[in-house]
């Protein structure tokens, strides 16, 4: 009876954990994207109206790639504390700074009230959002994969990043809802309302998060560390780039496909669509259905994976994107609405949910238990800085080269970044089927936990304790 009761508050423990952290995620997530779609929409007409109308557009792609470049410092720092204290507190904190970041950028007066400290001001609060989720997605996705057993992986964490999908739906039809004012009445408040919304978001994520316990693997790791009197890594972050550093290489260069295909699908043809002809509510209406697909083809794509393998599907759809990205700008130069639904579905709930469902887990099946907020942390910030931050605004700087209307050099772009990283998957090692290990590879922890279990089990599999 008392297995029977331990197995099933682990199960529940697990569902907790998942659940708590898609929930977060989207609640962060709605912060987050929702600035995407008003940099698209709102902000050139808020924030940069002193300026010709196309160089608006690319600086208010620049605050969004701005959030990306803070990203990476935010792995860092909240990478290291996740670590040292935990995945749960860490967590609390992402929480906190993004959704009252969320909440001044809807208070913040427009260039015409308080002239360039506008825009100043818009990009610093960018960059608080950019550090807080630079440790927000590491922490919620190590929450719900290290719950899960070791066959549950990729869907666990599949659900979990389907929380962007769905804060992107969540803020789209939010933004769709108020874009139907007289549009004098939309740029002058009925686009901050939204962001002022994040006020009762983060009330309810505090509420969610506050129930989480902390992980089995951390834990697990924690007390092998007090039993053998030593003390966490002074630096996790050091030591993932003393020894994992191929492992970081990797990771980033696969990133970029389905990090630039996030925002390509979510920000870059949403303004696109707008700029050849479609209305702000059709573009937005499309986005919303692709959303709501993207949402439930993440967690499937998440779950083959745990079948297939991460590296099938990665490759699949590294290609796809690839041979896709040019037919869907021509569905968006067609004009209707059925076009541009279809083009938006084909980038996001296909090509991205491929990538997107395996490579979170992907990632975190590179690092060991003790390094590896840092590390997947780090390794998913720099690739998104690189893949989300920058694509829209080199995009943007593509078309412009062009006239403004002719897509071939951006399609060119987002199919090559899918190129580069089909080639990081297929040279990856596959680790879908694995126990993962506790201590990093090379490390004294780990040639002390390999000489210990030689010494009761001559015949362990030293690989599961991170010795290669």
């Amino acid at each position: 009876m008392a297995d029977h009761t331990t197995q099933a508050d682990m199960a529940k423990s697990r569902r907790r954990a998942v659940i708590a952290s898609y929930l977060g995620t989207t609640l962060e997530y709605y912060d987050f994207l929702l600035y995407g779609v008003a940099a698209a929409l709102v902000f050139p007409h808020i924030f940069f109206v002193s300026m010709d109308p196309m160089l608006g557009t690319m600086s208010a792609f620049a605050t969004l790639a701005a959030g990306y470049f803070a990203r990476p410092l935010g792995a860092v720092v909240f990478g290291h504390y996740g670590d040292r204290l935990g995945r749960k507190k860490i967590l609390m904190i992402t929480l906190m700074m993004m959704g009252g970041a969320s909440v001044l950028i809807g208070l913040l007066p427009s260039y015409q009230q308080i002239g360039v400290m506008a825009p100043v001001l818009l990009v610093v609060l960018r960059l608080v959002q950019g550090f807080a989720i630079g440790g927000e997605w590491g922490g919620a996705t190590l929450m719900s994969m290290e719950h899960a057993k070791p066959k549950g992986r990729g869907l666990a964490v599949s659900i979990v990043a389907s929380g962007g999908p769905s804060g992107a739906l969540l803020g789209t039809m939010v933004m769709m809802g108020f874009s139907k004012l007289p549009n004098e009445d939309f740029l002058a408040w009925g686009w901050r309302v939204p962001f002022l919304l994040s006020a009762l978001l983060l009330v309810l994520g505090i509420v969610i998060r506050m129930k989480l316990e902390e992980t089995p693997e951390f834990e697990e790791a924690r007390k092998k560390r007090l039993a053998a009197g030593k003390k966490v890594s002074v630096l996790p972050v050091v030591t993932v780039f003393r020894h994992n550093r191929a492992q970081v290489l990797s990771g980033v260069i696969g990133g970029l496909a389905p990090l630039a295909f996030a925002t390509f699908g979510a920000a870059f043809l949403l303004n696109y669509a707008v700029s050849v002809g479609h209305s702000r509510t059709d573009s937005l209406l499309a986005m919303t259905v692709a959303n709501f697909l993207h949402i439930f083809t993440m967690p499937c794509f998440g779950a083959l994976s745990d079948r297939l393998g991460r590296r099938p599907l990665l490759i699949t759809g590294a290609i796809l994107g690839a041979v896709l990205t040019w037919p869907i700008f021509l569905l968006v130069n067609q004009g209707s609405l059925g076009a541009l639904i279809l083009a938006l579905v084909l980038a996001l709930p296909v090509v991205q949910a491929m990538l997107g469902g395996p490579v979170n887990t992907w990632m975190g099946e590179k690092f060991a238990a003790d390094v590896r907020y840092s590390g997947i942390a780090v390794t998913f910030q720099i690739a998104s800085t690189l893949g989300s931050g920058l694509a829209p605004m080199i995009a943007s700087g593509l078309l412009a080269m062009r006239g403004g209307t002719d897509p071939v050099l951006v399609a060119l772009f987002f199919g090559g970044l899918c190129v580069v990283s089909a080639i990081a998957y297929f040279f990856s090692a596959e680790r879908f089927d694995q126990e993962l290990p506790v201590y990093t590879a090379g490390t004294e922890e780990a040639r002390e936990a390999e000489r210990e279990a030689r010494g009761a089990l001559p015949a362990v599999d030293a690989g599961k304790l991170g010795v290669n």
